[in-house]
């Protein structure tokens, strides 16, 4: 909790600030928030004497951010199960304006998933500063050899081995669960997933676009990080057999994330992939590593593999592949205005609403809706964050 700011008490609204909203952006209105829930909007001069008002300066007042996919900041990763790498990841993910987070595994020896997912239900049931974990993103072993990315080799294996189950003990945390649909098991482990409410997404795959039609009757409904460790267009012959990536373009019953760091994707391919998917499917994910707020040319590590931050992402040494990005969701945001050319209602929806939506969260997350927490991020033009506010309490201050 931050002193130097009053928490506020009974009714409150923040006033003279540009009210983002998921499909507008307002001005000359009130946000007004009582007992950690959004009111809703209201005209200044109709709030009463009581009700306490903070002037925001113009700034833009939004939802605060979700992100369905990071792995971590300042040196630490989710796969540390230890209060102090929550903390520092929690608590740097709050002064950006991210109020709520999946906390992401990379791919590791099941025992020590299973650590990290019983360290993360126990955190979950506590009440911490910075931003809620609200579950975890497990980028799980069971992936393609030929896309694992910068994911460690030695620990790759096939949904049928049985293993799955232990980390299933854990369904009560999961929220998605990253695989490659084509390998073997994978079909019956998409069909757990659905049935246990965790959502079974595609990626790191080598899969061809028929496999993903079949993945989708079993329950598949997500795609992680467009163009990054997944399959496309190969010719066999004549023939042209389209791969995960058109799949994920192409096929309305997918929601799918985008990495809008502009190093990992073009401004063009993400272009492309917001005309194709929109921004009511598509989410903005950071895929931060360690790396993230780690000056240029520092080392830092995911599980028993070593990185490096160059040219403003994370790289392999060898730097034959990127290793997650460095940035944060909120510096994602005015990438997709001014590079992508993408409305900022929508920008912020993709890294709000959206990602709400996609783990079930958006009755409560994601919009500056009547009956919602009130998870608030105020940002500068530049979407520095100036205050963040999360369940109607201040938790970040510059």
């Amino acid at each position: 909790m931050i002193a130097e700011i009053a928490q506020p008490q009974g009714r409150f609204a923040l006033v003279n600030g540009r009210i983002v909203l998921p499909h507008q952006v307002v001005t000359g209105q009130a946000l007004v928030v009582e007992g950690g829930t959004i009111l809703g909007l209201a005209e200044p001069d109709s709030l009463g004497a009581e009700v306490q008002r903070m002037d925001v300066g113009g700034r833009l007042i939004a939802p605060g951010l979700v992100d369905l996919h990071t792995h971590g900041a300042l040196g630490h990763t989710f796969n540390e199960p230890t209060a102090e790498a929550f903390q520092i990841i929690t608590a740097e993910n709050g002064r950006r304006g991210v109020t709520s987070l999946l906390a992401t595994l990379a791919t590791a020896p099941i025992p020590d998933l299973c650590r990290c997912l019983e360290f993360c239900r126990h955190w979950m049931a506590e009440p911490h500063d910075g931003a809620q974990v609200v579950g975890a993103h497990l980028e799980s072993p069971y992936i393609s050899m030929a896309q694992r990315g910068a994911l460690d080799p030695q620990n790759v294996r096939t949904p049928d081995d049985g293993s799955a189950d232990r980390l299933l003990e854990h369904h009560d945390v999961l929220r998605i669960f990253v695989l490659a649909p084509e390998l073997p098991g994978a079909l019956d482990l998409i069909a757990k997933l659905a049935r246990l409410g965790i959502v079974p997404a595609a990626g790191h795959s080598s899969a061809r676009d028929e496999q993903v039609l079949a993945a989708m009757r079993f329950g598949l409904r997500h795609v992680t990080h467009i163009w990054s460790a997944m399959s496309s267009t190969i010719r066999e012959g004549p023939w042209r057999k389209p791969g995960l990536l058109e799949a994920a373009l192409a096929f309305e019953g997918l929601t799918v994330e985008m990495i809008g760091d502009n190093k990992h994707l073009p401004p063009t391919l993400m272009k492309l992939a917001y005309k194709c998917i929109g921004a009511d499917r598509l989410c903005i994910i950071s895929d931060a590593t360690s790396g993230a707020g780690l000056p240029e040319g520092a080392r830092f590590r995911m599980g028993g593999m070593e990185y490096e931050v160059h040219d403003g992402v994370g790289m392999m040494f060898d730097r034959s592949c990127f290793a997650g990005s460095t940035t944060l969701v909120s510096q994602m945001v005015p990438i997709l205005v001014e590079v992508v050319g993408i409305p900022l209602a929508e920008a912020v929806r993709m890294a709000s609403l959206t990602p709400a939506r996609v783990i079930g969260l958006d009755d409560r997350k994601g919009s500056l809706e009547p009956g919602k927490d009130a998870d608030i991020a105020i940002f500068d033009d530049d979407f520095t964050c100036w205050r963040t506010m999360i369940s109607g309490r201040w938790v970040s201050v510059r």
